[in-house]
């Protein structure tokens, strides 16, 4: 460690407390500096670093110290009745089942309920995609692990902006992608719910998604109408649907609010119902944040 004022600092063995497995070498840093109370800090460099489990009293300042305190990012569409997820395909319907007024005659004076019914595709609002949905013989929904569904280590790759629409290996090569969610913020959800959405839409490159595959990601979202290119060009291939769920990788598409995240240090979860024999389901995909 050295000071903006001259002067260094070095230890060996030291411990801090982490708020979760995938915190990055970054955030220990910081703890570090809190921990010991540091002021005017210019540059930490950390070596032979491990994350583990054991009983600790807690590290002054770190996450032990309290609760830590969290911001919370919705990253999905709010479904409602008629709305357009994927331009062609059938708009969800929403109609009571058991309106208020009826339940009046069912249930004690005073009591009061709605029964709401919903006629949907899985392929509705931000949702997930498991194996199933691309082979038969794939896990279905009620298959899939928790653990490669919730609080995951996110990994925020930003293409937003560059006019680039295929996210290729460049983009993501840079950055360690095992074990965690991968999130691509190409900027393609700021046209949702127009008619363009689906035109020129970013989308996974065959070779980017080989990549991830091959380096162990948990999990893939995009903030686009689909993981793959979708344009008339591609004449049906699904590159990146098809790597990424052969190797057990779920796909979030339809996924907003990416801006909001930082490259690393936030948990995702997206968490579809579990039911057999199914591919697809929305999910309310959310984030949290270090505060």
């Amino acid at each position: 460690m050295t000071f903006s004022n001259g002067g260094g600092l070095q230890t060996q063995g030291f411990r801090v407390d982490v708020p979760h497995a995938g915190t990055t070498e970054a955030e220990i840093a910081r703890l570090f500096v809190a921990a010991c109370r540091l002021l005017m800090v210019e540059h930490v460099e950390l070596s032979n670093v491990r994350v583990f489990a054991e009983p600790h009293l807690g590290t002054p300042a770190g996450p032990s110290e309290g609760r830590p305190r969290l911001r919370w990012v919705e990253l999905n569409h709010v479904i409602a009745d008629g709305m357009v997820t994927y331009p062609g395909l059938p708009e969800p319907e929403i109609t009571p089942h058991l309106t208020r007024e009826a339940s009046r005659n069912i249930y004690a004076e005073g009591t009061e309920f709605t029964i709401d019914r919903i006629s949907m595709l899985g392929n509705t609002g931000t949702y997930l995609d498991s194996p199933f949905h691309r082979y038969a013989d794939g896990t279905d929904l009620a298959g899939l692990a928790l653990e490669r569904l919730a609080d995951l280590p996110a990994v925020v790759v930003r293409t937003a902006g560059s006019g680039v629409r295929g996210v290729e290996v460049d983009a993501l090569q840079d950055f360690d992608v095992a074990g965690r969610a991968v999130l691509l913020h190409t900027g393609g959800d700021r046209r949702w719910g127009q008619p363009g959405y689906a035109q020129d839409a970013p989308y996974l490159s065959e070779a980017g998604a080989r990549w991830l595959a091959g380096h162990g990601a948990a999990l893939v979202g995009i903030d686009a109408v689909n993981i793959d290119d979708v344009a008339p060009e591609s004449a049906g291939a699904r590159p990146a649907h098809s790597v990424l769920l052969d190797a057990g990788i779920p796909v979030v598409e339809h996924l907003t609010g990416l801006a909001e995240l930082p490259p690393t240090g936030a948990l995702f979860s997206a968490v579809p119902p579990r039911i057999s024999a199914f591919g697809t389901f929305p999910v309310r995909a959310y984030a949290t944040v270090p505060a």
